[in-house]
Formats: C-alpha cells, sequence, structure tokens
C-alpha cells in the first residue's frame, strides 16, 4: 500500500491550493463554503451513528458522497472543472426532493415552529440542518465574488429541507413530541 505524507509544510503561511494549482488565502470565501461542506459532511456521519431507519441511513450516505461532489466543484478554479470526474446533477435535486416527500409521509402536519430537539438523531439532524444553512450562505457569499454553478446553490438548499423533515420525522419514530416555539 502506498504511504501518504499527511504533511506538506505548503499551507504553514495560510495558503492552500485549489484543484486546478492556484493558492488562495485558506480565510478566503471559497475555503469557508467548501470548509462549511466539510464540516457539514463530517456532522452528517455523525447523525449516522444515531439513525437506524435503513432508507434514512442510505439516505444520508448518498448525501454525504453528494456532500464530497459539492466540496469538490467548489475548491476546483471554475476554468478547471474539466479535472473532476463528478458532477452533480437536477436528478440529484429531484431525488432529494423525492425523499422529503417519502420522509415526510405519514407525519402529522405543520403545527407551529419547532425548536431542535427531542431524541439525539433529531437533535444532531437539527445540527446538520443549521451547518447546511450556514454553508448556503457562505456559498451565496462566494457566489457575490466569483461564479458557482446553480446546481450547488439549489442542492444545498434542497438538503437542509430534507433534514428538517429528517428531524421531524426521527422524533416521531421515536415517539418524541416535538417542541414548539410558545409566543409570550
Amino acid at each position: 500500500m502506498k504511504k501518504c505524507n499527511v504533511y506538506t509544510r505548503q499551507g504553514d503561511g495560510g495558503q492552500t491550493s485549489l484543484v486546478g494549482g492556484t493558492r488562495v488565502a485558506k480565510c478566503c470565501a471559497r475555503l469557508d463554503a467548501y470548509g462549511t461542506i466539510d464540516e457539514l459532511n463530517s456532522h452528517l456521519g455523525l447523525l449516522l451513528t444515531y439513525v437506524e431507519d435503513a432508507s434514512e441511513r442510505a439516505r444520508i450516505l448518498r448525501c454525504q458522497n453528494e456532500l464530497f461532489v459539492v466540496g469538490g466543484l467548489l475548491a476546483t478554479e471554475r476554468d478547471k472543472e474539466n479535472l473532476l470526474s463528478v458532477s452533480l446533477t437536477e436528478q440529484d435535486v429531484e431525488d432529494l426532493e423525492h425523499a422529503i416527500d417519502a420522509s415526510n409521509e405519514g407525519l402529522p402536519g405543520w403545527r407551529g415552529f419547532t425548536l431542535p430537539g427531542g431524541c439525539r438523531a433529531a437533535a444532531e439532524a437539527h445540527v446538520c440542518r443549521t451547518v447546511c444553512r450556514r454553508a448556503e450562505r457562505c456559498i451565496l457569499s462566494l457566489s457575490q465574488q466569483e461564479p458557482v454553478d446553480e446546481i450547488v446553490c439549489c442542492y444545498i438548499n434542497r438538503l437542509s429541507d430534507y433534514l428538517y423533515v429528517l428531524a421531524c420525522k426521527l422524533n416521531f419514530l421515536a415517539g418524541e413530541e416535538e417542541n414548539l416555539w410558545i409566543k409570550r
């Protein structure tokens, strides 16, 4: 097996390379965007440790793979995207919409604003949802500076919707009542 050199010392000065070779600051908008996608992917990995439903586990794993693609797209110079052998498609967004509909089926209707929490799996799904929303803001911020593929924005927006519905479903399956915001 080939040994992987984890450290290169190339980033010690606060810069890193995009796919394509351009050096950028580690604190630039592009790195905020794909770093937050990486954080979301890590939280999804934690969520998996709490989810028992086989179909939702499969969907979460698929989302993790698709987020790896999103991260790759964001980490690649726009004119070098031909270096990637993967892409995100409209079908990926549609499949996520179908997953939202399937997860939402049989759940009680909307009764008010949901407070994050409930069972451990649902609480982590809410953390994933909020990290996803932050990733979306980072991506939109990046898009103000340079072009970002619209499909990335659509996918991330839909993913946060899925994570909300998943949290509701996980609480429902666990027999947990949703905590609702009470106006005072």
